[in-house]
């Protein structure tokens, strides 16, 4: 990955992993706007992420790294992640590659969606 937005994706990304929501959180716009990925949906704002993700985690154990990252024409940023999520008994729900879309805004992380 080569890009001025490497060190944000790369901090979100590890922090999400290391389960550190507030480290994730410094990476994201106040008004970030998340999708609910296994849901559908979108969660907004900080308090309702954090709330979602805490939730999230004791239902699915979701690891994800960043594999690329391309800056498209529409200043959209889209990162290529290897996904792997798992159920609590460490049994593997899904493994495969998806892409993340990030609007930015202030240099921050505004809002993702998923592209499969």
């Amino acid at each position: 990955m080569a890009s001025q937005y490497e060190d944000l994706i790369k901090k979100a990304y590890s922090a999400f992993n290391a389960r550190d929501i507030d480290t994730v959180l410094s990476t994201m716009h106040p008004e970030v706007q998340w999708p609910k990925a296994f849901e559908g949906g979108y969660v907004s704002g900080y308090g309702a992420i954090r709330e979602y993700w805490t939730r999230q985690w004791t239902e699915i154990n979701p690891h994800v790294e960043p594999v690329g990252l391309n800056e498209r024409k529409d200043g959209t940023l889209e990162i290529t992640v290897h996904q792997i999520v798992k159920d609590l008994q460490d049994n593997t729900i899904f493994d495969g590659t998806v892409k993340h879309i990030y609007i930015l805004k202030d240099g921050l992380l505004r809002r993702m969606d998923i592209e499969l």
